[in-house]
């Protein structure tokens, strides 16, 4: 089975996950962004701080 049809196998029992993101100060839904907003974060580059520990 691909992935695709498993995505359709379990459509009913999916929720809807609506992203936020910091934009100007506040935070927006990513889903209310222009199609040039979106294409932006889209190319954002995601990293985890490491800790200063010492």
């Amino acid at each position: 089975m691909s992935q695709t049809e498993i995505l359709e196998h379990l459509k009913d029992r999916r929720t809807k996950c609506i992203v936020y993101t910091r934009v100007m100060g506040y935070h927006r839904p990513v889903e209310s962004f222009n199609v040039g907003k979106t294409g932006e974060h889209k190319e954002r580059i995601q990293f985890v701080e490491k800790c200063a520990c010492k």
